[in-house]
């Protein structure tokens, strides 16, 4: 990851993240959290390497949700195995949107294994995009700034710090989880939902 910002700097940034934020096996916390410490260090500057997060994260996301809403379910159920996404997660994700709804597309960057499924679902169940957006972009800011300003402050501590935030984000997967499976009674489906043709 270092060499590759080295390379190629806050295009390389934006890349990565467009990668990692649609399946490919891309550490995207180390990433920005590696961006925010080459910023303290003085090699990159803070506002172009915080918009580098912003628009890699929303044009990652933006393209998983474009491709939910072209191709349904049909590019997970052919090539999700490719990328370790399968089917049950899929539904799953789904199911939390159900319960949670667009805020899913916010706080569901936190959690590894599901930022990239959250969009996907977004657009298999034809969510208005000017909703998607509002609700995703906002997410891809908060995440983005977290982790960059996480690198900065602990500066030469970034790699200890960036492994505990992702514990962190792992331990936050199971709370939401929780909070869901005891929710009193699940909130219906919205009316955009298509229907589980797959099975």
């Amino acid at each position: 990851i270092l060499g590759w910002i080295s390379a190629y700097g806050y295009f390389g940034i934006f890349v990565l993240l467009v990668l990692g934020i649609d399946g490919l096996p891309v550490p995207d916390e180390i990433l920005l959290t590696l961006a925010g410490f080459l910023v303290f260090k003085g090699k990159l500057r803070f506002a172009p390497t915080l918009a580098s997060g912003v628009f890699g994260s929303i044009s990652g996301i933006s393209l998983s949700y474009g491709l939910g809403r072209s191709l349904g379910f049909y590019l997970i159920k052919r090539y999700g195995h490719y990328i370790h996404v399968e089917l049950e997660m899929v539904e799953r994700v789904r199911d939390w949107f159900g319960r949670a709804g667009r805020w899913c597309l916010v706080f569901g960057y936190f959690v590894p294994g599901v930022r990239h499924l959250t969009a996907y679902v977004a657009g298999t169940s034809k969510l208005p995009f000017a909703e998607f957006a509002l609700f995703a972009y906002l997410g891809g800011l908060l995440w983005s700034a977290t982790f960059i300003c996480a690198g900065f402050f602990l500066g030469e501590r970034w790699a200890s710090g960036a492994e505990a935030i992702r514990r962190h984000s792992i331990a936050g997967a199971v709370i939401l989880a929780a909070l869901l499976v005891v929710s009193d009674t699940p909130s219906p489906a919205p009316s955009y939902w298509l229907p589980c043709w797959w099975s």
